[in-house]
């Protein structure tokens, strides 16, 4: 065991204890996949990351990422807070502005936009999910079949059980059967559209306080999230960017979402996590959002 650098970064937030948290071990070097597991079970957080030297020459660093219950391919909040973690680290790109990250999913790219970072979102697979699942799932969420508006099996590394449901209202009300989750060992993320607002009617105005009211509405969530993954042991995930991340690619290739929006998670956590997504003229999907470092020292494994 030695004495290895240490950060705890909170991720999608400005604000420290109201994003995702996130515990990031700079120097994972030496270290086996137990105790790196069991490392990840005790902070019990929803991700713990080990930074390691890069085996792919075009990248910066590598990552390893792990939950209670195992390690993942590519996580979203992980891949932005390590990435934070490291800059603050003195970590320095190759490419200048854009951070390649190696995870097992493959290379990530990310890029800073002021102090915000944004990661490309990795491919994604999608398929209909069986109507035997969708039905467990809805009893397990205590929710009837016609507040689904459609769902997506979700493959970007992590497998999400997308729903989009009704509202944002119906998604906030949601009280789930965690151990039902448990038990079909699936990880679900909901999402309910905000009702379209006035700033379309009054784009075409000129006075200041149109102007004020449509800058104010471009900031304003346009959909509410939440994750719910007690199949890997956490059971609701404050804020997730794996699962925006295909959940925006879903939804705007379905057109049920513009191609920049900002996603809210984690209110009934009592977080106020921001998800900023924009889909370029590529058609790749970017996913960003803010960290804060809370805990900044050192950790003896």
């Amino acid at each position: 065991m030695k004495t290895r650098p240490f950060k705890q970064v909170d991720v999608f937030t400005s604000t420290p204890y109201f994003g995702n948290p996130l515990a990031v071990v700079l120097d994972g070097t030496g270290l086996d996949d137990a105790t790196m597991q069991r490392f990840a079970s005790w902070t019990h957080l929803s991700e713990t990351t080990f930074l390691l030297p890069p085996t792919d020459p075009s990248a910066d660093y590598r990552v390893r990422i792990f939950t209670p219950g195992g390690e993942l391919p590519f996580a979203g909040h992980p891949t932005l807070g390590s990435c934070h973690a490291w800059l603050q680290a003195g970590g320095k790109p190759k490419g200048g502005h854009l951070i390649v990250q190696q995870c097992a999913k493959g290379l990530v790219p990310i890029r800073r936009e002021g102090e915000r970072l944004t990661f490309a979102a990795p491919s994604l697979r999608r398929s209909a999910p069986s109507p035997t699942l969708l039905a467990k799932v809805a009893s397990a969420l205590g929710i009837r079949a016609q507040q689904i508006v459609t769902a997506q099996l979700l493959d970007n590394g992590p497998v999400w059980l997308g729903l989009l449901l009704n509202d944002a209202d119906t998604v906030l009300a949601l009280e789930p059967d965690h151990r039902a989750l448990a038990e079909l060992g699936q990880k679900v993320g909901v999402a309910g559209i905000y009702p379209a607002s006035a700033a379309s009617a009054l784009i075409t105005r000129s006075n200041r306080e149109a102007r004020a009211f449509v800058r104010a509405e471009e900031t304003a969530p346009s959909v509410e999230v939440r994750a719910f993954a007690a199949a890997i042991g956490v059971e609701e995930d404050p804020v997730t960017g794996s699962f925006n991340a295909s959940l925006a690619e879903w939804l705007i290739a379905e057109g049920h979402l513009p191609d920049r929006f900002i996603a809210s998670q984690g209110q009934v956590l009592g977080r106020d996590g921001r998800v900023h997504i924009e889909r370029d003229s590529d058609r790749q999907v970017w996913v960003g959002g803010d960290s804060v470092t809370c805990i900044d020292g050192q950790v003896t494994l």
